[in-house]
Order: C-alpha cells, then sequence, then structure tokens
C-alpha cells in the first residue's frame, strides 16, 4: 500500500465556495487523475475514501463538491436543488470545467490521463463533461443514466462504463433504453451493467437520516461497482508508464 497524502482545496463554482477533497500517491511524478463526482447529497466521506483509494492504486483523485461544503441530508431540500441543475447542462459543465480546473492544475496530474468518475448527479456532470468534448480517458457512472441535448454525445470521445441497480425507480427501464440508445447513436464506445436486485444509490452505505423510497444499500453490488470501476481505470489510464 502506497503512502497517501490529502488536502481540502476550496474553489469557486455555481456562485459558491466549493472544498473538495485532494487524494495524491506516494512520489513526485506526475500520474493518471481521476475527478470523483457525489450523489445529490453532496461531497461526505464515502466520496473521500474513495479519492484515498485510488490515490492509493496510483491516481491522482479529486473529489469535488456541489454544495460549497454542505452535505443535504434532507431529501426535499436536496431535490429542490438538484432538480434545476440536473436539468440545465451548461450548469453541470461548470461545475464541472471548475473541479477539473482544480484537478489539472495540481502539478502531480498527468493532463493527458484524465477520467471521470461519478455517482448520480455527480456521474450526469462526469458525462455532460465528456458530451462537451472534454479529452478524457474514461468516463464511469453509477445512477446517472441521464441523457443529454440531441447530438452532443457524439462528442464523447472515450469509453463510457454505466451502472445502475434492476430496480432503481429512479433510472426504470425507459431511461436506461434512452441512455444506451443516445450513447449507441453517437457512436460511443459504452458499456452498461444491471445490477439485479439493486435499488437507487446502492452502492452508498447506509445513512442515519432520511433517504427517498427506493434508495437502498447493496453491499455485495457496491462492492461489484467498484471493483468494475477499478478495472475501467486500469483499461484506460496506465498507472505504470
Amino acid at each position: 500500500m502506497t503512502t497517501v497524502t490529502s488536502r481540502t482545496v476550496e474553489y469557486p463554482a455555481d456562485n459558491l465556495t466549493m472544498i473538495g477533497y485532494l487524494a495524491l500517491p506516494a512520489g513526485a511524478e506526475r500520474r493518471p487523475a481521476v475527478l470523483i463526482g457525489p450523489e445529490g447529497t453532496g461531497l461526505s466521506d464515502v466520496e473521500r475514501r474513495r479519492a484515498d483509494a485510488l490515490a492509493e492504486l496510483g491516481y491522482v483523485a479529486l473529489a469535488f463538491d456541489l454544495h460549497g461544503g454542505r452535505y443535504v441530508e434532507d431529501p426535499e431540500e436536496m431535490l429542490a436543488r438538484c432538480m434545476p441543475l440536473l436539468a440545465d447542462p451548461d450548469r453541470m459543465r461548470a461545475i464541472g470545467h471548475a473541479a477539473l480546473d482544480v484537478l489539472l492544475a495540481e502539478p502531480r496530474s498527468d493532463p493527458d490521463r484524465i477520467a471521470a468518475v461519478g455517482y448520480g448527479t455527480g456521474g450526469a456532470i462526469a458525462l455532460e463533461l465528456g458530451r462537451d468534448g472534454v479529452d478524457l480517458r474514461a468516463i464511469g457512472t453509477v445512477n446517472a443514466l441521464t441523457t443529454g441535448r440531441p447530438g452532443e454525445a457524439a462528442r464523447i470521445r472515450c469509453p463510457v462504463w454505466a451502472g445502475v441497480g434492476s430496480e432503481d425507480p429512479i433510472m426504470p427501464p425507459a431511461q436506461r433504453e434512452a441512455f444506451t440508445a443516445e450513447m449507441q447513436a453517437a457512436g460511443v464506445d459504452w458499456r452498461l451493467v444491471v445490477y439485479g436486485g439493486a435499488l437507487h444509490a446502492f452502492h452508498h452505505p447506509t445513512v442515519d437520516h432520511t433517504v427517498r423510497p427506493g434508495v437502498g444499500h447493496h453491499p455485495r453490488h457496491a462492492q461489484r461497482a467498484w471493483r468494475d470501476i477499478v478495472a475501467l481505470l486500469a483499461e484506460c489510464l496506465s498507472v505504470t508508464d
């Protein structure tokens, strides 16, 4: 296991002061780098631990913020902020680009080896960076089968991996079909994994506050989805160069 160093980073986005979490692997050389986007509730220790885990594997990792340093526990408040955001691709892209600028400004980041991974709203932002033509090596999402503006998926330059629970009421079969149709029509190298019996946010450990119906942790599939994301990064971002 390598020695990981980490720190918080403040940066402006969406008229807020965002507080991201940057994790660095041991050494001084440039490394491939990964953006990590959180669920709609916002940046939490879950994403910080994932950033640390990726740094242990040799990646520079930045878990980005959505709510100006806040974790939004109340489902209604979360929806009041995230639903307008999800309906505004330009706003999502602005949040993503602000985080990407922080990652690229880190001297350890290799600007030619960048990937974006996200969950829920954070995954939608990762996809919008791809639709905006950002030169990413990979995009990985869980619970984020969002569709974009017509034709813009053709600007995605990298493989896209998406995971979703079969029982996710927020990402039902019709949403899966719309997403895969968009990717296929655009000629994207895409994959979709449906995890049997899993609900929305199945990757996220159980929380002690109220959640929306249809949300629930699935420990076995959470581990599988994480392994799938790690495999995607290993395939598309070399950590041995």
